[in-house]
């Protein structure tokens, strides 16, 4: 009974310090080694891609889409417009990210595509037909930053005359914050909103 007891407690012990031991080198030093090895070579990942302003503001996340609307949430005609989110209440929640899990026959969706479409097409002067479907669904995180190029040309012509600038300018810029496919044959070009309208209000003249 005596051996049983010495022989529990030091296989306890044994694992005791096996814990601390793994724990100090797993969850502490490898955590500190990473993060400075990110930090000396990927600041700006590291940290979160932040977007700043050439003030030094910084605005958000180029990772994380954001509203452009008034406080009563309608779409402010000077800014590209993120596509919709159904990430929390207002949208674009890193909180609550989601898509709308609905499938594409249900008639609730299709509503809101309808009715997205025919609004999109009026604030950029539009057809109905050249909205491209970015425009019009949510991402399944709800948290995209980007739309297609697609989406960015209907609203050139809208932002442009909005800020009093010619459209080749604002093309310009669009093509600036346009990104290719990953290796040249990944995914598809996007175009960062959140850094688009920052290099937009950063215009001089």
């Amino acid at each position: 009974m005596h051996n049983s007891a010495r022989q529990t407690w030091r296989i306890v012990w044994v694992a005791t310090r096996s814990m601390v031991f793994l724990t100090l080198v797993l969850g502490v030093g490898y955590t500190a080694l990473m993060t400075g090895i990110l930090q000396l070579t990927l600041p700006a990942q590291a940290n979160g891609s932040m977007v700043t302003t050439t003030d030094g503001r910084v605005v958000g996340s180029s990772l994380i889409g954001q509203n452009f609307t008034d406080e009563q949430g309608n779409p402010l005609p000077e800014y590209f417009q993120s596509r919709p989110s159904a990430a929390g209440d207002n949208g674009y929640d890193g909180g609550g990210s989601s898509g709308t899990n609905y499938g594409p026959e249900n008639p609730d969706l299709i509503a809101s595509v309808t009715e997205r479409k025919q609004q999109i097409a009026e604030f950029n002067g539009v057809s109905p037909d050249a909205v491209p479907a970015d425009a019009v669904t949510a991402s399944s995180s709800g948290l995209d930053p980007h739309i297609s190029p697609e989406y960015a040309e209907i609203q050139v012509a809208r932002v442009a005359k909005a800020r009093g600038i010619d459209e080749a300018t604002v093309r310009t810029l669009v093509a600036e914050h346009t990104s290719g496919r990953d290796l040249g044959y990944v995914g598809e070009p996007v175009v960062n909103v959140l850094e688009l309208n920052v290099a937009l209000d950063e215009l001089k003249g």
